[in-house]
C-alpha cells in the first residue's frame, strides 16, 4: 500500500512538521491529538485532490479517516470500487 506513504508525508509535513517519530500506521490521530477536525477537513480535501475520490458526508468517518491504515483501506476501496 503505497497510499500509507504519501499520506503519511502530507501529515507528517503538514500537522507534526517532520517530527515522524509521533505516527505510526495504526496511530489514531484523533486520540493522538494530531489532527483535530479543521485538519480533518484539510485532509479530506488532500486525498480528494490528490487521489480522484469524492467524500460523501457518511464516509467522513473514524473508520476511513482516523490512521494511516484507515485511509488507505478506504482509498483502496473508493479506487477499486468501479474497476469490477
Amino acid at each position: 500500500m503505497n497510499h500509507i506513504n504519501k499520506v503519511k508525508e502530507f501529515i507528517i509535513e503538514n500537522f507534526l512538521f517532520g517530527d515522524a517519530d509521533k505516527i505510526k500506521e495504526d496511530t489514531s490521530f484523533l486520540e493522538s491529538g494530531i489532527i483535530d477536525s479543521t485538519g480533518i477537513l484539510e485532509l479530506v480535501s488532500f486525498l480528494e485532490e490528490a487521489y480522484g475520490i469524492i467524500f460523501s458526508d457518511e464516509e467522513l468517518i473514524p473508520e476511513n479517516l482516523d490512521s494511516l491504515i484507515n485511509i488507505a483501506q478506504f482509498i483502496e476501496r473508493k479506487t477499486n470500487s468501479g474497476k469490477d
